[in-house]
């Protein structure tokens, strides 16, 4: 078997290990969807600062333009955002926070643009990590499959608070797993293309990084915290408070379950 397709395999085989195990989301009840959107803001925002941006520092030349990058990812991600608003706003009874739905409230479209702006983020973040793995392979096989998997265990955590915020936007639990794999389809993209063109991408995955956290850090503090000052009891509190400290543990438990195993085997 030749070294791309063992990349090619390895890549598909991780991204489709990683939503699989995740998609464990779609046997939540619907009652108990809104209640996990906190683990998901735990798991968005632990990504982001626990494990992409770290490993964006280790790579960029300069932390200024890093930070820059992430400062544009979040503008440009505000822009999406209204441009998604626009996009639904045809009406004099469009509201700011989406059209008025049965109950009176206008959550309908608020929703669907964060599982829009998740499933952009997240695309990005798959693209980048196939090329990792391609850079792995390259240098050798066996580092490559210890990569490979390590990927997937760090991506189980997010791609489950992805699943929450599908579910949570409205998406039906099939459109949810479908977006998923789609989004997962990138890392098969980047792999290809960082075996043919590692050299000139190698000085952008730093910042390609910055934007796919820009992406997590904006959906969750823009779109999602909102929602949950609507509860102000201590108890949901106390509850929200929990569930987003597990999502960052999650999160930065299984980076360093990967990394023990990575240090075990050669990395």
């Amino acid at each position: 078997m030749s070294l791309l397709a063992t990349i090619l395999i390895a890549s598909t085989a991780g991204g489709l290990l990683s939503v699989l195990l995740a998609s464990v989301a779609l046997n939540l009840k619907t009652e108990w969807v809104p209640v996990m959107v906190s683990y998901a803001i735990g798991a968005l925002l632990g990504a982001a600062f626990i494990e992409i941006l770290p490993h964006a520092m280790e790579c960029a030349d300069s932390f200024g333009t890093l930070g820059g990058s992430v400062l544009a990812g979040i503008f440009g991600f505000f822009i999406l955002e209204k441009l998604v608003l626009w996009r639904h706003c045809h009406t004099e009874h469009c509201e700011a926070h989406g059209t008025p739905t049965a109950d009176g409230h206008g959550h309908g479209h608020h929703h669907s643009r964060s599982g829009l702006m998740i499933t952009v983020g997240d695309t990005v973040h798959n693209f980048v990590d196939g090329v990792m793995i391609a850079a792995a392979f390259l240098v050798d096989v066996k580092l490559g499959v210890v990569t490979a998997f390590a990927i997937a265990a760090h991506e189980i955590p997010q791609e489950l608070g992805d699943f929450l915020i599908l579910l949570h936007s409205g998406y039906s639990k099939g459109r949810a797993l479908m977006l998923n794999l789609l989004s997962s389809a990138a890392m098969l993209l980047g792999a290809l293309l960082g075996y043919f063109l590692l050299a000139p991408l190698h000085n952008l995955l730093p910042y390609m990084l910055a934007l796919a956290a820009s992406g997590m850090i904006y959906v969750a503090m823009a779109d999602l915290i909102p929602g949950l000052h609507k509860s102000v009891g201590l108890g949901h509190t106390a509850q929200q408070a929990l569930l987003i400290g597990l999502g960052v543990l999650t999160v930065w438990g299984a980076g360093a379950l990967a990394e023990g195993w990575m240090g075990r085997h050669g990395h």
